[in-house]
């Protein structure tokens, strides 16, 4: 079975970014993987970071649940995802562990280093899939698929200098919004969290105002969930487009 791998930084994060996507692939026959790779222990002013890692280790599970996805632990606290060589270790033994052809992660620039720096761990991870002499924590067999990287939206849809950025790829999520407000709401802390800051329900009406933004720009779909296909060397052959392939009649190549 083809296999998606979703591998952002925080806790709701793929709900923003990806969920519409994650369940396209799915409809298409692509097994799933979830993972995180901070804890989300900073996502509370109400919890300690220990209670807030846990509250939020519980309703990412219950988020990869929602659309059939293998969840796979965190590695570290929020503001300590960092570009080094125990946490790239870890990441690419997971990556071979699970051997996708497709990798969704976050934008190569993005409004908060976190997302940038799992950008750059997935990257470089499935770069490493297939090199017999670089260790891995645990130490893991390589692999040999193609695998193809697609990076999301960054978060606002602009980088961190207020650049628009504009998608090679549009996937519509118009239809699946009700299901994407379903999965978010299962992190219900940070609904309280976000609701004292910045209003009922905020997150939710986030999420789908920054997918109707994208729709807009799409000139095609009312909602949209925004794509750019990494560079294939080292990763696939130059002609390899498996999301464009797979999702046949919901996707817009600009």
């Amino acid at each position: 079975m083809k296999t998606a791998f979703a591998i952002c930084a925080h806790p709701d994060d793929i709900e923003f970014l990806m969920s519409g996507t994650m369940m396209r692939l799915a409809d298409a026959g692509y097994q799933l993987h979830y993972m995180n790779v901070a804890n989300g222990c900073c996502g509370s002013t109400t919890y300690s970071a220990e209670e807030t890692a846990r509250i939020r280790l519980a309703e990412s599970q219950a988020a990869a649940a929602f659309v059939g996805a293998t969840f796979h632990e965190p590695l570290c606290n929020d503001l300590e995802v960092f570009y080094e060589q125990n946490t790239l270790e870890q990441l690419t033994a997971i990556i071979r562990m699970v051997s996708p052809q497709i990798v969704l992660t976050h934008s190569p620039s993005d409004y908060m280093e976190d997302h940038t720096n799992t950008c750059r761990l997935a990257v470089t991870a499935a770069f490493c899939r297939g090199m017999p002499n670089y260790p891995t924590q645990p130490p893991t067999p390589v692999t040999s698929q193609s695998v193809t990287l697609y990076h999301a939206q960054p978060y606002s849809h602009h980088d961190p200098l207020g650049k628009l950025i504009y998608p090679d790829y549009y996937v519509d999520v118009a239809e699946l919004q009700q299901r994407k407000q379903e999965m978010l709401a299962l992190h219900v802390s940070q609904k309280q969290w976000l609701d004292e800051s910045q209003g009922l329900d905020s997150y939710l009406k986030t999420m789908t105002s920054l997918d109707q933004q994208l729709g807009s720009m799409s000139d095609r779909y009312s909602h949209a969930e925004g794509w750019r296909r990494h560079l294939h060397l080292g990763f696939c052959d130059a002609t390899d487009d498996p999301l464009l392939d797979a999702l046949n009649g919901f996707i817009f190549q600009a």
